[in-house]
């Protein structure tokens, strides 16, 4: 890796953003993860290079601080934001093919259920791990995962859920979903959900933290 796409990775880890951000304290006064990402790509460093050596090394190792408690939702959410600039500059090179996403990963909150932080922290890590993704936001019908997915074959879908009252729709979801779409691959997710509770509604996998849903996109697409 060379020396730019590892300042890329650094500030992506710690969340610079930008030359004006103060945070975090120890790069105050840098380039952040919006000039990088541009000057790279001036220079000619392939776009997918950019992704795969500089942006996704350093969400991969925010998803694993986030994991062992050694970074809180703050600073995550500091990371993503300085990945999503960085995004920005890419998006073209997505749209003309020099960059390429690994998936597509369809996210929502199940219905009946308005809670959308740890929502929005597992779609910026899959972002940021190289996947396209569409977010549903809060209170997603079975109805609109299936339209998404009509609209995106071979996605895969994830569904949140914060209180015990919505679990339910999260199983009447999941059961809608592989009804109209068997092959369909279903990740759970949530403060109430557990590996037991997504063998009983027959998804497909149970991540107690984003790093944990990565992991599992990388199982199917890589």
């Amino acid at each position: 890796m060379n020396e730019l796409l590892e300042k890329i990775s650094d500030c992506i880890e710690f969340g610079k953003i930008n030359l004006a951000s103060p945070y975090p304290p120890q790069m105050k006064g840098l380039e952040g993860a919006d000039e990088l990402t541009a000057k790279a790509l001036q220079e000619g460093t392939p776009p997918q290079d950019v992704l795969t050596k500089g942006l996704m090394p350093g969400m991969e190792k925010v998803g694993r601080k986030f994991r062992e408690n050694k970074v809180f939702v703050p600073q995550v959410l500091m990371s993503a934001k300085a990945m999503s600039t960085a995004l920005l500059h890419l998006k073209p090179h997505f749209l003309s093919g020099a960059a390429k996403q690994k998936g597509t990963f369809i996210i929502g909150t199940v219905l009946g259920d308005l809670h959308d932080i740890g929502k929005n922290l597992v779609a910026m890590m899959v972002e940021g791990s190289g996947y396209k993704v569409i977010d549903l936001g809060t209170d997603v019908s079975a109805e609109t995962f299936i339209e998404a997915l009509e609209e995106n074959p071979g996605a895969v879908v994830g569904l949140s859920a914060l209180l015990t009252t919505t679990m339910v729709n999260m199983q009447k979801i999941t059961n809608e979903i592989k009804a109209a779409m068997p092959e369909t691959l279903i990740a759970i997710g949530g403060a109430p959900v557990s590996e037991e509770f997504c063998e009983k509604i027959g998804a497909d996998n149970y991540s107690a933290d984003p790093q944990g849903v990565v992991e599992f996109l990388n199982q199917k697409f890589l």
